[in-house]
């Protein structure tokens, strides 16, 4: 499918099927002025081959596929929780730490599996996010540091967010608010570094006549 141009409209495309986090991105970007697609609400079908060396490579791809799917910008976003007792571990791998198709669960299980004798739990959430929009693209980087904890606590959130605390934090992520944790989160905070360049977006659409 070939678009003929990126449609003047202040909507996004989200290029994940991973429901927590189109959420996230519905919160943090609703106020900003945006309607958050998925390619599953534009009844796309969206798969897209994470082979990149990093974050930045696979968030690249995913977001040039939406744009190109949907014919509208696209945020894609690439994340993961890296351990300093495992070297970085995760990381890359972190969907899939369980195996391909794992859960979140037994993810989470795995982790603290490997870390049941380990006294450093230092562990940081990273966050790189892709904007594309025609033939431009742009780079964001968020991330949150903290600490794993000796079991699961609290049922909001998704991912690791169970066994994560964050720095300066009594409570895991999923312990917190989702204001409190829209605010704190690698998410977050990358959103937060690509707002200017997401502003700049919708008022050049506006001034397209969208």
């Amino acid at each position: 499918m070939r678009c003929v141009s990126i449609r003047a409209v202040p909507e996004i495309v989200v290029a994940t099927n991973n429901r927590g986090k189109a959420e996230e991105f519905r919160r943090l970007l609703g106020p900003e002025g945006w309607t958050v697609r998925t390619p599953r609400d534009l009844g796309l079908n969206f798969e897209v081959d994470e082979s990149g060396a990093t974050y930045e490579e696979n968030a690249r791809l995913k977001a040039i596929a939406a744009s190109r799917l949907a014919c509208l910008p696209a945020l894609g976003d690439d994340s993961g929780i890296e351990v300093a007792a495992l070297g970085g571990e995760p990381g890359l791998r972190s969907a899939r730490f369980a195996g391909d198709g794992a859960s979140d669960a037994a993810n989470r299980a795995r982790l603290l599996e490997k870390l049941a004798s380990q006294r450093d739990r230092a562990a940081c959430f990273v966050c790189v996010l892709v904007l594309t929009a025609a033939d431009d693209e742009q780079v964001f980087r968020g991330e949150v540091k903290g600490v794993i904890v000796a079991s699961e606590r609290g049922a909001g959130g998704f991912g690791y967010d169970p066994i994560f605390q964050p720095a300066g934090q009594e409570m895991t992520m999923a312990e917190l608010s989702s204001a409190v944790k829209d605010e704190l989160s690698h998410r977050g905070r990358a959103v937060q570094a690509a707002l200017p360049a997401l502003r700049a977006l919708r008022s050049a659409s506006a001034q397209r006549g969208g």
